[in-house]
């Protein structure tokens, strides 16, 4: 079940969701609006030369309070909002329409599990033929939550639980590299 605009409400008054920081207008009528931060990290190309599931990444971070996205790249970002879900309620994460029409692809794997806390590390990638410009504390993307149907037994505790500012995959930290 999607939560309304009351229930997502109700739940921050509970203080069972938290998104902060929080104004009214970011909640619409079954989500709530995230705004971009100012931290990012793009991929140092000449040092990795190559991506493996097996070896960490080496990124560069950069704080700024507005950055352009050159055509056909590839940046991550994070929100200024830091989350935090209840052990029985998942999210979402959408691009914006109004974004999504000017070619810039938002997604964060687009799932987000019971139990996280921590700021949205967003991939975003703009395939368009032109650079977009994009400015932090706008509205970016939007968090849609679903109730399960009931508590989660094995919250979210993964790798990326706690995190502030974007994040660069983790991958080589998985378990099942060993087969």
């Amino acid at each position: 079940m999607i939560l309304s605009d009351q229930t997502i409400r109700q739940l921050i008054l509970q203080k069972e969701l938290a998104v902060e920081p929080l104004t009214e207008e970011q909640i619409q009528p079954a989500s709530v609006d995230l705004r971009l931060g100012a931290h990012f990290l793009k991929t140092k190309e000449f040092v990795n030369g190559i991506m493996t599931l097996e070896e960490e990444m080496t990124y560069e971070a950069f704080e700024s309070e507005a950055v352009v996205i050159p055509p056909q790249s590839f940046l991550l970002a994070t929100t200024l909002e830091t989350i935090r879900l209840p052990d029985d309620v998942t999210a979402f994460v959408e691009g914006r329409s109004s974004i999504g029409r000017m070619g810039l692809f938002i997604q964060n794997a687009g799932w987000v599990d019971p139990g996280f806390e921590g700021q949205i590390t967003l991939e975003l990638f703009n395939a368009n033929r032109l650079p977009i410009k994009l400015s932090a504390g706008r509205r970016i993307c939007q968090l849609v939550f679903a109730k399960m149907d009931r508590k989660t037994e094995n919250a979210y505790r993964g790798k990326y639980q706690g995190q502030r500012n974007a994040v660069g995959s983790r991958i080589h930290l998985d378990n099942d590299l060993n087969g």
